[in-house]
């Protein structure tokens, strides 16, 4: 009897499952609920290989379904998949559908609010400059299934996960488990910091070892309860987590794992405590794979860093134009202008999230000479900005025109840098956090390079 699947969304995630389940013999319809001229022509592309695709579909499941695949993009809540679930219907994500297939390897587990994708990307280039086969997957690099296609296996998988891959990923249970930060984000879709903390923290309850760090408040108080033993970080030293003790630590500007000295802080090429701290993790997970110090001292001193995570563009007229739209978040905002020198042009807004702004606020003070605001989240940042007493901004709706005001600010202020760091998902004018940070890159180059 034929096996009937139902894969929801037509991104990477959603397509890899689709020629995973198709190849396993699975009848395949992959549908999304958008219409555009780059998925029609994808829908054209993806029919000549055999596989349906629907497109403007909302999905309404059925008792002739045996499995529902589910991309990360689409909330674990809503009606149609919850109905699924009641009917008995075996719903998962992409990226456990993707693990039933790599169990057999060894897994990174990599999540947190902030750092993961630094982390992650860091991480993989260690074990690759250790001779194995070890791409970055799930949140960068590839789709887990595209790995689970490949003919050649990985060695390891190095994968960043998102709470919307782990709430969908049920049996997913890496060798080593990483936490980088915690703080309060997508709780429009998670609702409560405790159901958004307890899907994290069940990533972490399968993983063999525990790497967590331990500058990170929320982490430090609530998770020496909850596993043992745990590989803590702290880049302030071996005793200002006390009374827990770091595995990795920072001692007079060496990397130190266990008490051996791993690799000079300055060989990596990326500013601020955050990459330091990333820095910290990869070691930690490197060592506990058994990986040399000098694989590791080679991978990072030749890491060039991460796209769209505080990424020099380009400098003109001394003025250094910097891509930090993985920011999608106030925290990560914060970092992004706590790690540049002031003052600084910002570039900010997109769609917004729930959060607590006050911190970013108070580095908006102390750091940007002037805000150019743009998306959907410009009169709310504005009204915010009033009411902290901050008035140096205008409202630029767009990309464009905020990249060619931000010249001119940049010389009158006499400011240092401009900085895109807009502490909003993308969603309301761009697919995703890259296409901003391209879209970004390109006026950059196009009009300043």
């Amino acid at each position: 009897m034929q096996r009937r699947v139902h894969v929801i969304g037509l991104g990477k995630s959603g397509i890899a499952a689709a020629r995973l389940l198709q190849r396993e013999g699975w009848e395949v319809v992959l549908s999304d609920r958008n219409t555009s001229p780059s998925l029609v022509q994808q829908q054209r592309s993806l029919m000549q290989e055999g596989l349906t695709v629907r497109l403007g579909h909302d999905f309404a499941p059925d008792y002739s379904l045996n499995l529902v695949v589910v991309s990360p993009g689409v909330p674990w809540t809503i009606p149609p998949l919850v109905k699924a679930r009641d009917l008995g219907i075996e719903t998962i994500g992409e990226m456990e559908f993707a693990w039933r297939h790599l169990k057999d390897r060894p897994w990174v587990g990599i999540t947190g609010t902030n750092g993961k994708t630094t982390t992650t990307a860091l991480t993989a280039a260690i074990f690759q400059a250790a001779g194995y086969h070890a791409p970055a997957c799930g949140n960068i690099g590839f789709a887990a299934c595209e790995l689970a296609l490949a003919k050649t296996p990985p060695d390891w998988v190095i994968a960043e996960l998102s709470s919307y891959q782990i709430e969908s990923s049920s049996t997913l249970a890496p060798r080593i488990g990483v936490w980088t930060t915690f703080t309060p984000d997508h709780l429009n879709r998670h609702k409560t910091l405790e159901n958004y903390f307890t899907i994290k923290a069940s990533l972490m309850d399968r993983a063999a070892h525990t790497v967590i760090n331990g500058d990170d408040p929320h982490l430090r108080n609530t998770a020496p309860s909850r596993w043992d033993p745990i590989y803590w970080t702290s880049v302030k030293g071996k005793t200002a987590i006390a009374p827990l003790q770091p595995t990795a630590y920072i001692e007079a500007d060496w990397v130190m794992f266990q008490g051996e000295p791993v690799v000079k802080v300055k060989a990596l090429r990326m500013v601020g405590d955050h990459n330091r701290q990333n820095l910290l993790m990869a070691v930690a997970t490197a060592r506990l794979a058994g990986i040399e110090t000098d694989a590791i001292v080679q991978a990072i001193t030749d890491f060039p860093g991460v796209p769209h995570r505080l990424e020099l563009i380009c400098t003109w007229q001394g003025i250094d134009f910097i891509n930090d739209s993985k920011a999608t978040n106030y925290d990560a905002a914060e970092v992004g202008l706590r790690s540049v020198p002031g003052p600084t042009i910002l570039i900010a807004g997109g769609e917004a999230k729930d959060g607590n702004d006050s911190v970013w606020l108070d580095q908006i003070q102390a750091k940007a000479a002037a805000v150019l605001l743009i998306g959907a989240a410009a009169a709310a940042f504005a009204k915010r900005l009033d009411q902290a007493g901050y008035t140096t901004y205008e409202i630029a709706e767009t990309m464009e025109r905020a990249v060619s005001r931000s010249t001119e600010l940049a010389k009158q202020y006499q400011a240092k840098g401009v900085l895109l760091s807009p502490a909003c998902a993308s969603f309301d004018q761009y697919p995703n956090f890259e296409s901003r940070g391209e879209h970004f890159r390109q006026l950059c180059l196009e009009n300043l390079g």
